[in-house]
């Protein structure tokens, strides 16, 4: 299969690229970093990118799809976490930030591929269960992600012949928990202390773990409605 995956510097989106790798496939990864785990695989070709960066997408997409006529997967897992902390505290400056990565880079991306590639048969956007909580102190991070949501039910009514789902992958072990981790307890933020102590507890997936789950969510998900959001932890 041919998959191309944003975010494989780190975290689901490196451990994705690993197990797509690992069974044979050929991977396409974006990120701004080129992780040295992915070295050693003759079948991964990289672009270092900074999505939020929207000049020259288009080319630079079309240098790295040299030759590809068809994607079996698109796997947007490319995001970024704000502070945690009220909406009143969160400056507009941080919420066109992460609007811009968590959203609107995932436009910018799918337009470009739609262009160049004839055919993409199924496109999965990593959401998360923060897109439906709206738990106090998620701000924009919450917000970006329903919008992903919403922005995967507009291109399922709009691309028919492409199957999109949003998938929330659960609670994982990435650096978006260690930076949780590193907060100091705080009452106002029950999700806070709710995750600390998860990873206390070792209750976090690992990233290679909830990457297989999600490929197989993903199988799963081609025989839901095109559009849909799916929570891993519900299948």
């Amino acid at each position: 299969m041919n998959i191309l995956i944003t975010g494989t510097s780190s975290g689901i989106g490196n451990s994705l690229a690993r197990e797509y790798l690992e069974k044979g496939d050929r991977v396409f990864g974006i990120s701004r970093n080129f992780s040295d785990s992915l070295k050693k695989y003759a079948d991964y070709h990289h672009l270092s990118h900074d999505l939020s960066v929207h000049a020259e997408l288009e080319q630079r997409l079309r240098q790295l799809l040299n030759g590809t006529n068809a994607l079996d997967r698109v796997i947007l897992s490319a995001g970024v976490l704000p502070a945690i902390n009220d909406m009143r505290d969160t400056s507009m400056e941080e919420i066109r930030r992460v609007m811009d990565v968590n959203v609107w880079a995932n436009k910018m991306l799918l337009d470009a591929l739609f262009k160049l590639i004839p055919q993409i048969h199924q496109v999965v956007a990593i959401s998360s269960g923060a897109s439906r909580s709206g738990a106090r102190g998620w701000n924009v991070y919450a917000i970006s992600k329903a919008a992903l949501n919403s922005l995967v039910r507009l291109y399922a009514d709009e691309i028919p012949e492409t199957h999109f789902s949003a998938m929330a992958p659960g609670v994982v072990e990435t650096g978006m928990q260690d930076y949780i981790f590193s907060l100091p307890d705080d009452e106002r933020f029950p999700v806070v202390n709710r995750l600390k102590e998860m990873k206390r507890k070792k209750q976090m997936k690992d990233p290679r773990e909830a990457a297989a789950d999600l490929i197989g969510a993903m199988e799963i998900a081609m025989q839901r409605e095109s559009g849909s959001y799916i929570d891993v932890r519900e299948l």
